[in-house]
Protein backbone atom coordinates (compact mmCIF):
# COMPACT_ATOMS: atom_id res chain seq x y z
CA UNK A 1 0.00 0.00 0.00
CA UNK A 2 1.38 3.05 -1.06
CA UNK A 3 0.91 5.71 2.40
CA UNK A 4 1.53 9.68 1.92
CA UNK A 5 2.28 10.68 5.89
CA UNK A 6 2.39 14.37 6.69
CA UNK A 7 4.61 15.33 9.40
CA UNK A 8 7.29 12.49 8.88
CA UNK A 9 9.87 14.89 10.75
CA UNK A 10 8.02 15.47 13.56
CA UNK A 11 7.87 13.72 17.13
CA UNK A 12 5.19 11.09 15.82
CA UNK A 13 6.13 10.82 12.29
CA UNK A 14 9.78 10.27 12.79
CA UNK A 15 9.05 6.60 14.79
CA UNK A 16 5.87 6.23 12.85
CA UNK A 17 7.74 5.99 8.92
CA UNK A 18 10.53 3.51 9.53
CA UNK A 19 7.86 1.29 11.34
CA UNK A 20 5.61 1.14 8.35
CA UNK A 21 8.34 0.93 5.98
CA UNK A 22 8.89 -2.34 8.28
CA UNK A 23 5.59 -3.66 7.77
CA UNK A 24 6.15 -3.34 3.76
CA UNK A 25 3.80 -0.13 3.40
CA UNK A 26 5.66 2.07 0.44
CA UNK A 27 5.58 5.77 2.26
CA UNK A 28 5.92 9.37 0.85
CA UNK A 29 6.65 12.19 3.34
CA UNK A 30 5.05 15.67 3.67
CA UNK A 31 6.95 17.78 6.03
CA UNK A 32 7.51 21.62 5.94
CA UNK A 33 10.33 20.94 8.40
CA UNK A 34 9.68 23.68 10.95
CA UNK A 35 11.72 21.46 13.95
CA UNK A 36 14.49 19.86 11.65
CA UNK A 37 16.84 21.22 13.96
CA UNK A 38 15.31 19.52 17.06
CA UNK A 39 17.27 15.86 16.82
CA UNK A 40 17.90 14.43 19.94
CA UNK A 41 19.63 11.12 19.14
CA UNK A 42 20.14 8.62 15.81
CA UNK A 43 16.88 6.09 16.61
CA UNK A 44 16.06 5.21 13.20
CA UNK A 45 17.68 2.88 10.63
CA UNK A 46 15.87 4.50 7.76
CA UNK A 47 13.61 7.81 6.83
CA UNK A 48 10.78 8.32 4.35
CA UNK A 49 11.85 10.00 0.76
CA UNK A 50 9.93 13.48 2.07
CA UNK A 51 8.35 16.40 0.41
CA UNK A 52 9.48 19.83 2.07
CA UNK A 53 6.44 21.17 1.34
CA UNK A 54 3.93 22.69 3.38
CA UNK A 55 0.23 20.85 3.82
CA UNK A 56 -1.13 24.07 2.02
CA UNK A 57 0.65 23.51 -1.11
CA UNK A 58 0.17 20.17 -1.15
CA UNK A 59 -1.80 19.09 -5.13
CA UNK A 60 -3.56 16.16 -6.94
CA UNK A 61 -0.21 15.40 -8.48
CA UNK A 62 1.56 14.92 -4.85
CA UNK A 63 -1.16 12.35 -4.39
CA UNK A 64 -0.63 10.12 -7.36
CA UNK A 65 -1.28 6.31 -6.44
CA UNK A 66 -1.70 7.22 -2.47
CA UNK A 67 -4.20 4.69 -1.18
CA UNK A 68 -4.12 5.86 1.98
CA UNK A 69 -3.21 9.80 3.58
CA UNK A 70 -1.84 9.46 7.55
CA UNK A 71 -1.98 13.01 8.26
CA UNK A 72 -0.35 14.43 11.80
CA UNK A 73 1.18 17.89 9.90
CA UNK A 74 -0.61 20.21 12.26
CA UNK A 75 0.54 23.01 14.29
CA UNK A 76 0.61 21.04 17.97
CA UNK A 77 0.12 21.92 21.58
CA UNK A 78 -2.61 24.35 22.94
CA UNK A 79 0.37 27.16 23.20
CA UNK A 80 1.33 27.06 19.86
CA UNK A 81 -2.41 26.81 18.58
CA UNK A 82 -2.52 30.52 20.86
CA UNK A 83 0.41 32.23 19.31
CA UNK A 84 -1.51 33.00 16.31
CA UNK A 85 -5.17 31.38 16.42
CA UNK A 86 -5.68 32.41 12.91
CA UNK A 87 -3.14 30.61 10.98
CA UNK A 88 -3.45 28.03 13.67
CA UNK A 89 -7.27 27.98 11.68
CA UNK A 90 -5.70 28.44 8.45
CA UNK A 91 -3.58 25.35 8.97
CA UNK A 92 -5.24 22.87 11.46
CA UNK A 93 -8.55 23.18 10.09
CA UNK A 94 -8.55 24.55 6.74
CA UNK A 95 -5.63 23.01 5.47
CA UNK A 96 -6.78 19.95 6.87
CA UNK A 97 -10.23 19.40 5.29
CA UNK A 98 -8.58 20.85 2.29
CA UNK A 99 -6.30 17.59 2.17
CA UNK A 100 -8.70 15.47 2.88
CA UNK A 101 -11.40 17.14 -0.49
CA UNK A 102 -7.94 16.37 -2.46
CA UNK A 103 -7.01 12.86 -1.64
CA UNK A 104 -10.94 11.81 -2.14
CA UNK A 105 -10.67 13.24 -5.44
CA UNK A 106 -7.14 11.70 -6.10
CA UNK A 107 -8.98 8.25 -5.38
CA UNK A 108 -7.08 7.87 -2.17
CA UNK A 109 -9.15 5.57 -0.28
CA UNK A 110 -8.34 5.65 3.40
CA UNK A 111 -7.69 9.04 5.32
CA UNK A 112 -6.42 9.19 8.83
CA UNK A 113 -6.38 12.09 10.86
CA UNK A 114 -5.12 12.31 13.66
CA UNK A 115 -7.45 14.31 16.55
CA UNK A 116 -6.90 14.49 20.28
CA UNK A 117 -8.47 13.77 23.31
CA UNK A 118 -8.48 17.38 24.20
CA UNK A 119 -11.12 17.80 22.36
CA UNK A 120 -13.35 16.51 25.72
CA UNK A 121 -12.00 19.83 27.51
CA UNK A 122 -13.40 20.03 30.72
CA UNK A 123 -15.34 17.00 31.20
CA UNK A 124 -18.95 17.13 32.09
CA UNK A 125 -18.76 12.96 33.12
CA UNK A 126 -16.91 11.06 35.06
CA UNK A 127 -15.40 9.20 32.00
CA UNK A 128 -15.69 10.12 28.75
CA UNK A 129 -16.09 8.04 25.26
CA UNK A 130 -16.14 8.71 21.61
CA UNK A 131 -20.26 9.23 22.26
CA UNK A 132 -19.35 12.07 24.65
CA UNK A 133 -20.20 15.71 23.66
CA UNK A 134 -16.73 17.47 22.70
CA UNK A 135 -15.92 20.36 24.88
CA UNK A 136 -12.89 21.97 23.06
CA UNK A 137 -11.39 24.99 25.28
CA UNK A 138 -8.40 26.00 22.94
CA UNK A 139 -8.06 26.79 19.72
CA UNK A 140 -5.99 23.79 18.64
CA UNK A 141 -8.73 21.28 20.34
CA UNK A 142 -11.55 23.29 18.43
CA UNK A 143 -9.59 22.75 15.05
CA UNK A 144 -9.92 18.92 15.62
CA UNK A 145 -13.18 19.00 16.28
CA UNK A 146 -13.94 20.83 13.04
CA UNK A 147 -11.91 18.92 11.03
CA UNK A 148 -13.81 16.29 12.38
CA UNK A 149 -17.21 17.52 11.76
CA UNK A 150 -16.13 18.43 8.30
CA UNK A 151 -14.18 15.47 7.30
CA UNK A 152 -16.88 13.04 8.63
CA UNK A 153 -19.54 13.76 6.01
CA UNK A 154 -16.87 12.93 3.35
CA UNK A 155 -17.81 9.41 3.58
CA UNK A 156 -18.18 7.16 1.14
CA UNK A 157 -18.06 3.70 -0.53
CA UNK A 158 -14.46 5.21 -2.07
CA UNK A 159 -13.43 7.13 1.07
CA UNK A 160 -13.06 5.55 4.26
CA UNK A 161 -11.68 8.25 6.86
CA UNK A 162 -10.86 8.01 10.69
CA UNK A 163 -10.33 9.70 13.60
CA UNK A 164 -7.79 8.93 16.30
CA UNK A 165 -8.77 10.94 19.17
CA UNK A 166 -4.74 10.55 21.06
CA UNK A 167 -4.55 10.80 24.87
CA UNK A 168 -1.40 12.58 25.28
CA UNK A 169 1.91 11.53 24.05
CA UNK A 170 5.00 10.64 26.19
CA UNK A 171 7.92 8.63 25.10
CA UNK A 172 11.74 9.13 23.34
CA UNK A 173 11.89 9.99 19.95
CA UNK A 174 14.52 10.94 17.90
CA UNK A 175 12.32 14.70 16.99
CA UNK A 176 12.27 14.94 20.91
CA UNK A 177 9.80 17.18 22.63
CA UNK A 178 10.13 18.19 25.69
CA UNK A 179 6.63 20.64 25.91
CA UNK A 180 4.91 17.53 26.50
CA UNK A 181 3.79 16.46 30.38
CA UNK A 182 5.74 13.53 30.84
CA UNK A 183 8.59 14.25 28.71
CA UNK A 184 8.84 17.71 30.42
CA UNK A 185 8.95 16.64 33.88
CA UNK A 186 11.29 14.03 32.93
CA UNK A 187 13.87 16.26 31.60
CA UNK A 188 13.68 18.35 34.63
CA UNK A 189 14.00 15.60 36.79
CA UNK A 190 17.10 14.64 34.69
CA UNK A 191 18.55 18.01 33.97
CA UNK A 192 17.74 19.71 37.92
CA UNK A 193 16.81 17.08 40.24
CA UNK A 194 13.78 18.63 41.09
CA UNK A 195 10.31 19.15 39.96
CA UNK A 196 8.43 22.06 41.55
CA UNK A 197 4.65 21.75 40.76
CA UNK A 198 2.73 25.24 40.58
CA UNK A 199 -0.23 23.21 40.55
CA UNK A 200 -1.77 20.77 43.46
CA UNK A 201 -1.73 18.24 40.36
CA UNK A 202 -4.89 17.36 40.58
CA UNK A 203 -6.77 17.25 36.94
CA UNK A 204 -6.56 13.99 35.05
CA UNK A 205 -4.56 13.16 32.04
CA UNK A 206 -4.92 9.99 29.67
CA UNK A 207 -0.91 9.12 28.57
CA UNK A 208 -0.23 7.18 25.74
CA UNK A 209 3.20 6.29 24.17
CA UNK A 210 4.39 7.33 20.60
CA UNK A 211 5.22 4.24 19.69
CA UNK A 212 1.65 3.11 21.13
CA UNK A 213 0.29 5.81 18.57
CA UNK A 214 2.22 4.62 15.27
CA UNK A 215 0.65 0.92 16.49
CA UNK A 216 -2.93 2.47 16.59
CA UNK A 217 -2.42 3.88 13.10
CA UNK A 218 -0.62 0.53 11.84
CA UNK A 219 -3.67 -1.53 12.71
CA UNK A 220 -6.02 1.17 10.94
CA UNK A 221 -4.09 0.91 8.29
CA UNK A 222 -4.45 -2.98 7.96
CA UNK A 223 -7.95 -3.23 9.87
CA UNK A 224 -10.86 -4.50 7.67
CA UNK A 225 -12.24 -1.73 5.76
CA UNK A 226 -15.74 -1.52 7.64
CA UNK A 227 -13.77 -1.86 10.93
CA UNK A 228 -12.58 1.97 10.97
CA UNK A 229 -15.04 3.65 8.23
CA UNK A 230 -15.95 7.22 9.51
CA UNK A 231 -14.80 5.85 12.73
CA UNK A 232 -13.52 7.42 15.97
CA UNK A 233 -11.27 5.93 18.29
CA UNK A 234 -9.63 7.00 21.50
CA UNK A 235 -6.40 5.89 21.23
CA UNK A 236 -4.36 4.86 24.31
CA UNK A 237 -5.50 2.70 27.46
CA UNK A 238 -7.92 2.83 30.22
CA UNK A 239 -5.19 1.80 32.78
CA UNK A 240 -3.21 5.09 31.95
CA UNK A 241 -5.45 7.40 32.71
CA UNK A 242 -3.33 9.49 35.55
CA UNK A 243 -3.74 12.21 37.91
CA UNK A 244 -0.80 14.90 37.18
CA UNK A 245 0.40 14.33 40.44
CA UNK A 246 0.72 10.54 39.67
CA UNK A 247 2.78 11.46 36.52
CA UNK A 248 5.06 14.17 38.35
CA UNK A 249 5.60 11.17 41.66
CA UNK A 250 5.90 8.56 38.98
CA UNK A 251 8.88 10.23 37.36
CA UNK A 252 10.69 11.62 40.76
CA UNK A 253 10.24 7.83 41.43
CA UNK A 254 12.27 6.73 38.58
CA UNK A 255 15.36 9.67 38.37
CA UNK A 256 17.29 8.81 41.68
CA UNK A 257 17.57 12.16 44.10
CA UNK A 258 14.38 14.03 42.26
CA UNK A 259 12.81 16.23 44.68
CA UNK A 260 9.33 16.54 44.35
CA UNK A 261 6.60 19.55 45.34
CA UNK A 262 3.41 20.78 44.52
CA UNK A 263 1.96 24.23 44.65
CA UNK A 264 -1.85 25.74 44.82
CA UNK A 265 -4.67 24.90 42.03
CA UNK A 266 -3.31 26.25 39.01
CA UNK A 267 -5.17 28.11 36.24
CA UNK A 268 -5.67 25.04 34.01
CA UNK A 269 -9.39 23.73 34.34
CA UNK A 270 -8.58 20.74 31.73
CA UNK A 271 -9.30 17.57 33.18
CA UNK A 272 -10.99 14.44 31.59
CA UNK A 273 -10.20 10.56 31.89
CA UNK A 274 -11.03 9.09 28.81
CA UNK A 275 -12.55 5.37 28.15
CA UNK A 276 -10.63 3.41 25.64
CA UNK A 277 -12.31 0.28 25.65
CA UNK A 278 -13.76 1.00 21.86
CA UNK A 279 -10.15 0.27 20.31
CA UNK A 280 -8.88 -1.86 22.56
CA UNK A 281 -12.00 -4.13 21.50
CA UNK A 282 -12.92 -3.26 18.32
CA UNK A 283 -9.83 -2.34 16.28
CA UNK A 284 -7.70 -5.63 15.59
CA UNK A 285 -4.41 -6.37 17.15
CA UNK A 286 -4.21 -3.16 19.29
CA UNK A 287 -3.19 -3.05 22.68
CA UNK A 288 -0.49 -0.83 24.35
CA UNK A 289 2.71 -1.71 25.65
CA UNK A 290 3.87 0.95 27.71
CA UNK A 291 2.78 2.97 30.88
CA UNK A 292 4.05 5.95 32.43
CA UNK A 293 6.56 4.46 34.60
CA UNK A 294 7.73 2.23 31.70
CA UNK A 295 7.99 5.68 29.50
CA UNK A 296 10.04 7.33 32.26
CA UNK A 297 12.52 4.40 32.43
CA UNK A 298 12.99 4.84 28.53
CA UNK A 299 14.01 8.45 28.88
CA UNK A 300 15.93 7.73 31.75
CA UNK A 301 18.14 5.55 29.94
CA UNK A 302 17.87 7.76 27.00
CA UNK A 303 19.48 10.73 28.64
CA UNK A 304 21.97 8.69 29.90
CA UNK A 305 23.13 7.25 26.85
CA UNK A 306 23.70 10.72 25.39
CA UNK A 307 24.55 12.25 28.44
CA UNK A 308 21.91 15.05 28.04
CA UNK A 309 22.65 18.37 29.43
CA UNK A 310 20.21 21.41 30.85
CA UNK A 311 21.15 23.30 27.53
CA UNK A 312 19.77 20.73 25.46
CA UNK A 313 16.87 20.17 27.45
CA UNK A 314 16.24 23.53 27.34
CA UNK A 315 16.74 24.14 23.49
CA UNK A 316 14.26 25.61 21.29
CA UNK A 317 14.12 22.37 18.71
CA UNK A 318 12.63 20.33 21.09
CA UNK A 319 10.00 22.95 22.11
CA UNK A 320 7.23 23.42 19.70
CA UNK A 321 6.51 27.29 20.87
CA UNK A 322 9.88 27.88 21.36
CA UNK A 323 11.26 26.84 17.93
CA UNK A 324 8.43 28.90 16.04
CA UNK A 325 8.86 32.28 18.31
CA UNK A 326 12.31 32.07 16.91
CA UNK A 327 11.48 31.54 13.13
CA UNK A 328 9.21 34.06 13.43
CA UNK A 329 11.77 36.61 15.20
CA UNK A 330 14.14 36.03 12.48
CA UNK A 331 12.08 36.51 10.11
CA UNK A 332 12.43 32.80 8.09
CA UNK A 333 9.12 32.33 8.08
CA UNK A 334 6.23 35.17 6.96
CA UNK A 335 2.68 35.55 9.19
CA UNK A 336 1.06 33.24 7.35
CA UNK A 337 4.01 30.68 8.51
CA UNK A 338 5.50 30.08 5.07
CA UNK A 339 9.43 29.82 4.81
CA UNK A 340 10.04 33.14 3.44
Amino acid sequence: MKVLVTGTEGYLGSLLAPLLMDRGFDVIGVDTGFYKVGWLYNGTDKTAKTLNKDIRHITLEDLEGVEAVVHMAELSNDPTGQLSPNITYDINHKGSVRLAELAKQAGVRRFVYMSSCSVYGVASTDVVSEETPVNPQTAYAECKTLVERDVKPMADDNFSPTFMRNATAFGASPRMRFDIVLNNLSGLAWTTKEIRMTSDGTPWRPLVHALDIAKSIICTLEAPRDIVHNQVFNVGDTANNYQVKQIAEIVAETFPGCQLSFGDNGSDNRSYRVSFEKINTQLPGFKCEWDARRGAEQLRKVFSQIDMTKEVFEARGFTRLKQLEYLIRTQQIDKDFFWS
